[in-house]
């Protein structure tokens, strides 16, 4: 499994080897399917179903479609909808991506990892 259980006050050279050997293998993943990360998407819909969106494994929007429905919302119920359909599909890609990493990076867990990551800050970067 991937991540840091090791006291550092008890690093051994077998632990700084798999450490590389680990990182070599994400960054090579990495290199190899960075096209194809490019092309993932994610989707979402509002509360009511009347919003939908689709965003880029970046987050940047690709499209909002409204349902003929949607325009008969009140301007901050049409607003809150196309937000959480956003959140949504932003969900949605990191799931995505997510899967595709699990599946190819055997024992890699993007969660824990931006867990992690944002724990060395102390900063949240979602």
């Amino acid at each position: 499994m991937y991540g840091s259980h090791i006291d550092p006050a008890d690093i051994r050279e077998a632990d700084l080897a798999e450490a590389d050997a680990r990182a070599e293998r994400v960054t090579t993943w990495i290199q190899e399917t960075e096209g194809a990360l490019d092309e993932v998407v994610g989707e979402g819909r509002g509360d009511s179903g009347q919003v939908t969106a689709t965003v880029t494994a970046e987050g940047r929007v690709l499209e909002v479609v409204f349902d003929s429905r949607a325009m008969r919302l009140g301007s901050h119920v049409l607003a809150e909808e196309v937000r959480s359909a956003v959140a949504r599909a932003r969900l949605d890609v990191t799931r995505r991506i997510e899967e595709l990493m699990r599946g190819e990076v055997d024992g890699f867990d993007l969660a824990r990892a931006a867990a992690q990551f944002e724990n060395l800050l102390d900063t949240p970067w979602r």
